[in-house]
């Protein structure tokens, strides 16, 4: 049978049974939200930061199963915590467990069908997806179990689970935080580690956690611009986004007194390339980085249906052409940049969606790439802030306003989310 249609089929199979692995919880720690696989909360009256790391990132004694019933049973523990983790442990803080995720983070919704989906907070009676891959990272955050949690960003899973939960997800810029002891899809060219928290002081601390010195270069841009004065921001609108989010990141902007440029068609063809090209990259090097999971029992048909695509796109030309034409995307970036302080835009062309009640978890996965405007970023190695605002919406009042800034412009990203959030709330 031809590549093709095995992996067309294996989809329409996941499509119609969602999952071939049990999906109930193995350990009590995922009763409840389903945040954490693992959870030790601090010692009562104890007043440390509490800080969650998404079982993708190594923590010494600790199985990194990111996310797989495969790797939860057969993975031996951590020998030692991944670099990043390093100047995170000279702090005062209690890592209270590693936190739920996509099975080996290949994927957007934050289904997990082995250790169950993190429960979005948002929802109600609703089953909402919390977004993925980092989804436990959020849940845990949005429901006040981490006052920090620290995350993986490839094409954004740590800005669309920000976005899906209501809280802020900060995108770093590619090479500045380690990946060292980190589980890869796309190391070389689109992976990166980044702090999700509940308000713009503690993302600064989570950030100041992964690189000391950022909440000296952030107190030092508050200082330099108190207010939206002066700030300088081009606005991209997307195809096939919501109105009232449109209409919402434009009232964010106002708000916070920025001055507006509209992007023009020219750059919004470039975006819609660079969105093309990052979604190449992600999935040809997912494969490239998991391919061993392929015919290991344990991982789902979802994950392996996932893994099949990236091989096949793995050796065409397209992976090569989006290779070449990432140079091109970065001096497109690096021009407008020279016009304006940050792009914005929403971090979802609209509210979290439902998580279908029978399966489908193959066709979902798609629709949600495509719901999602992160995978750029990735592609050009730029940082980026996910910031919660105001939905006029009865049903789901929150919505995502994404800034992206300059390579290494993390602080400067920071304190535009604190004027944006001093006018939102």
């Amino acid at each position: 049978m031809h590549p093709k249609l095995f992996v067309l089929g294996l989809v329409f199979a996941v499509g119609m049974s969602g999952s071939l692995t049990s999906c109930k919880s193995p350990v009590k720690e995922l009763r409840g939200d389903r945040a954490f696989i693992s959870y030790r909360p601090p010692p009562e009256g104890s007043h440390y930061v509490k800080v969650a790391v998404k079982d993708l990132i190594d923590v010494k004694g600790e199985v990194t199963t990111a996310g797989s019933e495969y790797l939860y049973k057969h993975a031996a523990p951590a020998q030692q915590d991944a670099v990043c983790m390093r100047p995170v442990r000279q702090r005062n803080v209690w890592i209270v467990g590693k936190t739920n995720l996509n099975e080996l983070a290949l994927g957007v919704t934050g289904i997990n069908h082995y250790f169950g989906t993190p429960k979005n907070h948002l929802a109600g009676e609703r089953r909402l997806m919390p977004g993925g891959s980092s989804s436990g990272s959020a849940v845990a955050v949005a429901n006040g179990k981490a006052d920090i949690a620290i995350g993986t960003d490839t094409a954004g899973s740590i800005r669309t689970p920000s976005a899906c939960c209501g809280i802020f997800g900060l995108k770093t810029t590619k090479g500045l935080i380690s990946l060292k002891g980190v589980h890869p899809i796309s190391p070389k060219h689109l992976d990166t580690v980044g702090p999700m928290a509940n308000n713009v002081p503690k993302l600064v601390e989570g950030m100041d956690l992964l690189k000391p010195g950022t909440a000296a270069a952030y107190a030092e841009q508050v200082a330099d611009q108190p207010s939206g004065r002066g700030i300088r921001v081009g606005r991209l609108y997307i195809p096939g986004t919501d109105k009232a989010v449109d209409d919402a990141v434009d009232r964010a902007l106002t708000e916070a007194g920025f001055k507006i440029v509209r992007l023009n068609k020219a750059f919004e063809d470039a975006w819609d390339q660079a969105q093309s090209h990052g979604n190449n990259i992600a999935v040809a090097e997912g494969y490239e980085s998991d391919k061993e999971f392929l015919d290991k029992r344990g991982v789902t048909s979802a994950t392996k249906a996932a893994l099949l695509l990236g091989d096949l796109k793995h050796d065409r030309r397209s992976y090569d052409e989006a290779l070449a034409w990432k140079s091109t995307w970065q001096r497109i970036l690096n021009r407008k940049f020279l016009q304006v302080d940050f792009i914005a835009l929403p971090t979802l062309k609209g509210p979290p969606l439902r998580i279908p009640f029978i399966g489908k978890t193959a066709v979902f996965e798609a629709l949600v790439l495509g719901y999602q405007n992160t995978v750029p970023v990735n592609y050009a190695g730029n940082p980026a802030v996910a910031i919660p605002i105001p939905l006029e919406n009865k049903r789901i009042p929150v919505t995502s306003l994404q800034l992206i800034g300059p390579r290494n412009s993390e602080a400067k990203l920071l304190n535009a989310a604190r004027i944006v959030a001093s006018k939102s709330a």
